[in-house]
């Protein structure tokens, strides 16, 4: 036999896909554990395709997640979550995926890691990367969690079951009481605006905040751009695309995350996300439909493993969302939005609207919490195939 299987959950949690595992299931070493998914993903492929793998060729659908009992008392499962580069053999654990939180809670229902029940099953998640617990509140009928209904997410083609998610605050790397918890910072630099010195562009205003993942945003004005721009056209622009990477890679110096610009490119390239923000404007997504000014609070663009994201990131969203509830930020200058009120983005694929809260102590300002719905449901079952050689045999949990 050359061949073995690895049992594995191919699912989608709002507007990307991933395949879900058991920790129990892969190796414990993280190397042979990397090696393994790199491989179920299909990368690194020079082609840009995924052919021989389980990736779908694109920052939404090249990524993989681990779940396992929780070893927190106030949580249910751990999560963790890993953006699979396509062209290296490189798996990105700095971050989460909000969209993708969203099927953690449904995967941990149907695998038996959480009791369901009947109307909505809370599921709590610790979220292993950002070390942020997130609440999930799953529908869940005849003791089965419920995948059809009527809600519609711009960017997912079908309507599916509202699952709402709560993203509490984040706090630092171990979390709970373990050495350096604490609640992190909700503007690393301390300041609602910087200026960024960025290598071959010169100095531009940014905020840079890490709710839900790490995030830098700057004025689309700023960078000859509109906030209304589409893929297809933009990911074939290089100058551009190179250009936006070194914002990002700036911020990730400026804000802690990596020691140098390099670093962040070559072995970070998943946060912190950029991305562009523009005052409200009618504009047509990328699926031909117009939607008016008055239907958004802000236009935003956003990154995502060196491409321009087909809708808008989950936490991304969020740290938009913090950003507009927060006095002086790049954000709050230009978007629309009222105290208490989610606030409306108007992205690539059409609307989407995030609520977040914050508040000031003493020291400084700090998230509280964010609210977003999602729908996820699973796509396929089974067992993933490799090739016997790929990597050691998974050591039992």
């Amino acid at each position: 036999m050359n061949l073995r299987r690895i049992p594995a959950v191919y699912m989608r949690g709002g507007t990307s896909k991933g395949v879900f595992f058991h920790v129990r299931d892969l190796p414990r070493s993280p190397r042979e554990r990397d090696a393994l998914l790199l491989r179920v993903i299909g990368s690194p492929d020079p082609y840009g395709k995924h052919t021989d793998g389980m990736g779908g060729a694109t920052s939404s659908t090249s990524k993989v997640v681990l779940i396992a009992p929780s070893t927190r008392d106030d949580c249910d499962v751990d999560y963790l979550f890993g953006a699979v580069s396509i062209g290296e053999p490189l798996i990105d654990w700095s971050g989460n995926c909000g969209n993708l939180s969203a099927a953690v809670g449904p995967f941990a229902i149907a695998e038996g890691l959480v009791a369901p029940v009947d109307g909505l099953t809370r599921v709590r998640i610790w979220q292993q990367n950002v070390g942020q617990r997130i609440d999930a509140f799953v529908p869940v009928r005849h003791g089965e969690v419920l995948e059809d209904g009527a809600f519609m997410e711009d960017g997912v083609p079908f309507p599916g079951a509202e699952i709402r998610l709560e993203f509490l605050e984040p706090r630092r790397e171990g979390g709970g009481d373990d050495a350096g918890a604490g609640v992190l910072p909700l503007l690393p630099t301390g300041a609602p605006q910087d200026e960024l010195a960025v290598p071959g562009l010169g100095s531009i205003r940014a905020t840079m905040i890490t709710a839900g993942n790490p995030t830098v945003f700057v004025r689309a004005e700023a960078l000859g751009l509109t906030g209304r721009e589409l893929p297809d056209g933009f990911n074939r622009q290089r100058k551009l695309l190179a250009r936006l990477e070194a914002i990002r890679a700036a911020a990730a110096v400026r804000m802690g995350l990596a020691d140098d610009a390099e670093y962040a490119t070559a072995f970070r390239p998943a946060t912190p996300k950029v991305a562009w923000v523009a005052r409200p404007t009618g504009y047509r997504t990328s699926a031909g439909v117009d939607v008016g000014a008055d239907r958004i609070d802000l236009l935003a663009r956003i990154m995502s493993m060196g491409k321009l994201h087909h809708a808008f990131t989950g936490t991304g969203s969020i740290a938009l969302a913090a950003a507009a509830a927060l006095p002086g930020t790049v954000v709050a200058e230009i978007a629309r939005t009222l105290p208490g009120v989610p606030t409306r983005i108007g992205h690539v694929s059409g609307v989407l609207a995030v609520g977040a809260e914050v508040s000031q102590g003493p020291d400084g300002w700090c998230f509280d919490k964010a609210v977003l719905s999602r729908s996820a449901r699973r796509l396929m079952s089974g067992w993933v195939h490799l090739p016997a050689s790929t990597a050691g045999p998974p050591q039992s949990a």
